[in-house]
């Protein structure tokens, strides 16, 4: 059975730390920058091996859920 990896949305970065939320339980942590590679607001992270990497594939699928929600919303107005 494969491990189930712990993924962090970056809500913002603010005075050298990175604010992540856990996307399953909603936690949510401070992380140095120094101990991220270069992220940005909205990216995702996987962290394995005390090291977080980041999953552009799930920010991908996360972005077009978002715009496929967001549409149907505008097509109940």
């Amino acid at each position: 059975m494969e491990e189930e990896l712990e993924k962090y949305a970056v809500d913002r970065i603010e005075e050298g730390f990175a604010v992540l939320e856990n996307i399953k339980t909603r936690e949510i942590k401070l992380v140095e920058l120094l101990l991220l590679p270069v992220v940005k607001e909205k990216d995702i992270l996987v962290y394995k091996d005390d090291l977080y990497m980041i999953d552009d594939e799930e920010r991908r699928k996360r972005l077009k859920l978002i715009e496929e929600k967001l549409a149907k919303l505008k097509n109940l107005e």
